[in-house]
């Protein structure tokens, strides 16, 4: 492609955003048991990150295939929510305003509502209680999917990264002794309970649909992950979490356990989430989120079967931090024509799958997120793995997203 024609493709798409607008996680998921991997430093790339300046290589048509289409009205024809992290930087430029505010109706915050941006040391100590405390990161964000119409994911309530060692320990203090189960319990439900009460003091509880209780609790050979929580509580940590949030969570907002690898974890999610009763046997939970960090090598056979059986289960089922890799797991591949077509007829594959499923009625999923849209935001950027170029041009993934066959290679 003539960077002329790409120049034109470029000119026609920001045009076509402004007329529909009115205005100008951790390490990654594995491609093989054997590659299976952790993901403790999940999206924490974001806040400062610029697009690159450099152009990359993305081949596109000479015209604008989309034609005014739009991720949300696409996914609205199926009855879905579609999503992209969120973060300050992103709501700050207008061009990344506008694309959000084109193409999704629900957003997650890339980090400003995990533990440690939630938790509040200082007014812990002061109330003698595990104190919540939004910080102006995400005050600023609800406010601006406020305003906008977005409706929110919240991301999360329970997690071994990202959370404080000081609240596990006597005084709120990690150099003291940690404290008794019973303690630790109080300090868990009481800062669930402070989050769901001041989402609904701050106006803001109205805007969530869905909240990650639970995140990545399960390693892929079945066993827990070990933790503070556990090694505090116990292993029933997991089912106090749930008990809690379906105490005081609105009946409005769905409760989800989310995970990656989950192509690698099926049945361990099966059947952890058929512990998550209570005592007349219903379920504590709603549904289970699959981040689907995925590669163009993975087989979407095996994920499909994964969806499958877990949508089996009754729960609905969210893919809720997708991006397509080029390559495979530590082997990411060059963004050549070749490689950005197969990544466009993946995202068209994987979405049309997933579309056919819930229009038959077999899958209950009312939601999809993206972890980003432009490769330069994203946390795994080496890899290319999203929607638009690090310059905010269309990929072949877009077109694949938004189920245009003609428009991805083909």
């Amino acid at each position: 492609m003539k960077k002329k024609s790409i120049l034109l493709v470029t000119g026609l798409l920001i045009l076509s955003l402004m007329g529909c607008t009115g205005a100008g996680t951790s390490s990654e998921s594995a491609t093989d048991t054997s590659s299976q991997i952790e993901s403790s430093q999940e999206s924490t790339s974001e806040s400062t990150e610029e697009a690159s300046s450099e152009a990359q290589a993305t081949p596109a048509p000479t015209a604008d295939p989309a034609e005014g289409k739009t991720l949300k009205d696409l996914f609205a024809e199926h009855g879905m929510k579609v999503g992209t992290c969120l973060t300050t930087n992103m709501i700050s430029r207008a061009m990344t305003n506008q694309i959000i505010r084109t193409h999704f109706t629900s957003v997650t915050m890339e980090n400003s509502m995990k533990p440690d941006a939630t938790l509040s040391q200082k007014k812990s100590k002061e109330s003698g209680k595990l104190t919540v405390s939004f910080n102006k990161d995400a005050i600023t964000m609800l406010d601006w999917a406020k305003e906008n119409n977005l409706a929110m994911r919240g991301h999360t309530l329970v997690w071994y990264s990202q959370t404080p060692e000081w609240i596990f320990h006597e005084g709120f203090e990690s150099k003291n002794e940690y404290v008794s189960r019973e303690e630790m319990l109080a300090r868990m439900e009481n800062m669930i309970k402070e989050t769901f009460e001041q989402l609904t003091e701050l106006g803001y509880i109205d805007m969530f649909y869905a909240y990650d209780v639970v995140n990545e609790a399960w390693m892929e050979n079945g066993s827990m992950r070990q933790n503070n929580w556990s090694k505090v509580i116990g292993d029933d940590y997991l089912w106090y979490a749930f008990y809690y949030a379906d105490k005081y969570a609105p009946e409005s907002i769905d409760l989800y356990y989310n995970d990656y690898n989950e192509q690698f974890k099926t049945q361990t999610l099966i059947d952890f989430v058929n512990t998550l009763v209570d005592k007349d046997g219903n379920y504590l939970i709603d549904g289970v989120g699959f981040q689907a960090h995925l590669y163009t090598s993975d087989s979407l056979d095996q994920y499909f079967n994964t969806v499958d059986a877990v949508a089996a289960t009754g729960l609905k089922v969210q893919l809720t931090e997708l991006d397509v890799c080029l390559g495979r797991y530590q082997a990411p591949l060059k963004a050549t024509e070749e490689n950005l077509v197969k990544q466009g007829n993946f995202y068209y594959d994987l979405i049309n799958g997933l579309f056919e499923r819930v229009d038959a009625g077999t899958l209950k999923m009312d939601a999809l997120t993206f972890w980003g849209f432009s490769d330069g935001l994203s946390w795994r950027k080496e890899y290319s793995p999203l929607l638009y170029d690090s310059n905010l041009r269309p990929k072949y993934a877009l077109y694949g997203a938004l189920q245009l066959k003609d428009a991805i290679g083909n």
